[in-house]
């Protein structure tokens, strides 16, 4: 994401003095960072990379961010007054089990700030094209929305970024071409090799909307509990809700 980016979503969210944040596999949290530095907020990031959080922490200096290493889920409990996950809800293959723990972190009235990458699952064609694939979910939007609102979680902004995303993807795959010897030198030549094919895959599949990149912000519903308990009757009446993977 773009820095203007980045800032308008967190803007979107509430983010400001004062607000609680937990940035979900935040890596060396470079968001994370620039919005406490901008905005304000109170700060929490966690990653599974230990090496990730050293670097966070070193890089914070005196603002005030703390920063755990463990993996998500599970979600710290909070309460929070926003979550964040930037560039990784396409990792996890159960997203609906992500974003109930998201909505149990969250006070009332408290916001969920995401990317997502929207599609519909890959072939097994297109498992077998894409490097790593066990961390490549695509999510029909439908589906995703239906989502959020079994977890309580109404959607208040969303916007189409695809445009922006494949030119951060074309530029970054022209980087790594100029710098392919050194890269290759400190990774392997297949290493490269894959990152390369990754991102010409998902640059083609962005041009023609094979796949689309979204910025959402939601927010978690009073009326969850209620609604909670027509989706129980509901079940109890043969008629389950659809789940999102």
């Amino acid at each position: 994401m773009r820095a203007g980016e980045i800032l308008e979503l967190a803007r979107r969210a509430g983010i400001g003095p004062g607000v609680s944040v937990l940035d979900l596999c935040c890596g060396v949290a470079g968001p994370g960072r620039f919005l406490t530095a901008e905005l304000g907020n109170s700060y929490l990031g966690v990653d599974y990379s230990a090496s990730a959080i050293d670097l966070a922490r070193e890089r914070a200096g005196d603002l005030p961010c703390r920063f755990e290493v463990s993996h998500v889920p599970p979600v710290p409990p909070g309460p929070f007054d926003v979550v964040l996950l930037l560039e990784t809800m396409l990792a996890f293959a159960d997203k609906e089990g992500l974003v109930r723990e998201v909505s149990a972190a969250l006070r009332p009235g408290g916001r969920f700030a995401f990317t997502v990458e929207e599609g519909r699952p890959l072939t097994d064609a297109e498992r077998e094209a894409m490097p790593d694939a066990d961390t490549v979910w695509p999510v029909a939007l439908p589906d995703l929305l239906a989502c959020l609102e079994r977890v309580g979680l109404e959607v208040t902004w969303i916007q189409e970024c695809s445009r922006h995303h494949q030119a951060v993807v074309e530029s970054l795959l022209a980087a790594f071409v100029a710098d392919g010897r050194s890269i290759a030198e400190r990774v392997g030549h297949l290493a490269l090799e894959e990152l390369l094919v990754a991102h010409r895959l998902w640059s083609g599949w962005l041009k023609d909307g094979r796949v689309r990149k979204f910025a959402v912000v939601t927010r978690r519903s009073s009326g969850h509990a209620r609604r909670s308990a027509r989706h129980a009757s509901m079940n109890r009446v043969g008629v389950p809700p659809r789940p999102c993977t």
